[in-house]
């Protein structure tokens, strides 16, 4: 039976406290490289809207905190419009202003500034995961079968108890875990299995079934399952040394997943209503803090993660959507005109709009207020 829900107080502040410390972290990517370069920073923001809370330092940044706590921003000098074009304001300004802003500096110290937020982001997680490596050692299980569930897609394939999974999907199998990873992100798919059964080699194809499953709060979830299990689990310690490299291949294993989920979204073999927005964040904020500080601390990893790859996808409005444009700039050696700059732009805050409306009523659906969830 689902376990109740936190309260809202708790659901409020644990939203606060992921998506305040993550957005800080990414903006103070932006903020630290831009300083580097020697940018002048007007404005640090923590949220949106109408300020509740604000300092000047000494270098004349103005560090606030809006009223909708759903984001951030750092505003460097000479940001004058959101695709930061240089304009006859910018051209006015005397030389030793205009030097600290951030169209005057290179095409690759901007892209630089612009990609240390989502960087930091995956720099996050890969030292929470090192730091779970080191406290926790490595759960480690052999790729070797242990039980074959009757009548499951894996029975049916033929695999045996005692099979060895050598390849996956076309990838090498070193841990059971890893196989495991890969069937959750791809219900409904035919695979092939390599495998070694007393030295021979041997090839299986299967199907992933599709599975259901409610969590411990009632959220239910479609997960890929073939019917195979393994018994067998080591508990590894992790060097110092090692952590660092095994944290970035948690991370990027992670990080495939995310790409995997969203290409099966766009591909339309997964419903749009899988994807979720800030009150199902919050939510599972929430969750998360009722279950301990290290769940809460593995779910701000997992959305730190998350928000630098969406950071990166190539829509104006974020990130990725400037890089877009300086990749472009590189190839015809001088940056889209104006023109082209501001329907981009345009263009890109049109889909994140509909994007947050989309996922907002996804959300509201999963809690049920429209009849459903």
């Amino acid at each position: 039976m689902p376990v109740e829900s936190p309260n809202i107080v708790v659901t409020v502040l644990a939203f606060l406290a992921l998506i305040g410390s993550l957005v800080v972290v990414h903006e103070l990517g932006h903020y630290f490289v831009g300083r580097w370069f020697g940018v002048k920073a007007e404005k640090f923001s923590i949220g949106f809207g109408p300020q509740i809370y604000g300092r000047v330092d000494k270098r004349g940044t103005l560090w606030r905190i809006g009223a909708l706590p759903l984001g951030g921003f750092v505003q460097f000098a000479g940001d004058m419009n959101p695709a930061s074009q240089a304009d006859e304001t910018w051209k006015a300004l005397p030389e030793k202003e205009r030097n600290e802003t951030f169209q005057s500096k290179t095409l690759w110290q901007r892209a630089l500034i612009v990609f240390a937020g989502p960087a930091v982001n995956f720099i996050l997680a890969i030292l929470i995961a090192m730091g779970f490596l080191l406290a926790f050692g490595k759960s480690v299980t052999p790729p070797v079968i242990d039980v074959v569930q009757p009548n499951s897609p894996a029975a049916v394939a033929g695999l045996l108890e005692g099979d060895r999974i050598v390849r996956f999907n076309g990838h090498a199998i070193e841990t059971f875990d890893e196989m495991v990873d890969e069937v959750i992100m791809i219900p409904g798919q035919k695979v092939l299995v390599e495998i070694d059964r007393g030295g021979e080699t041997l090839v299986k194809e299967t199907a992933v079934a599709k599975v259901e499953e409610v969590d411990r709060f009632g959220n239910r979830y479609i997960i890929g399952r073939i019917g195979i299990g393994a018994n067998k689990v080591e508990v590894r310690e992790v060097g110092l040394l090692e952590a660092p490299w095994a944290a970035v291949v948690q991370t990027g294993n992670i990080l495939r997943q995310q790409m995997i989920g969203l290409g099966q979204i766009i591909s339309g073999r997964r419903p749009l209503s899988e994807l979720g927005g800030p009150l199902k964040i919050a939510k599972v904020s929430g969750e998360a803090m009722s279950m301990g500080i290290l769940t809460f601390i593995s779910l701000a990893a997992l959305i730190s993660i998350n928000l630098g790859f969406i950071n990166l996808l190539p829509i104006p409005m974020l990130d990725g959507g400037h890089l877009m444009l300086y990749a472009i700039e590189a190839v015809r050696r001088r940056p889209a005109t104006p023109q082209v700059q501001e329907w981009a732009f345009r263009a890109g805050f049109a889909m994140l709009a509909g994007f947050m409306i989309m996922v907002t009523f996804n959300d509201l659906a999963s809690f049920g207020l429209f009849g459903g969830g």
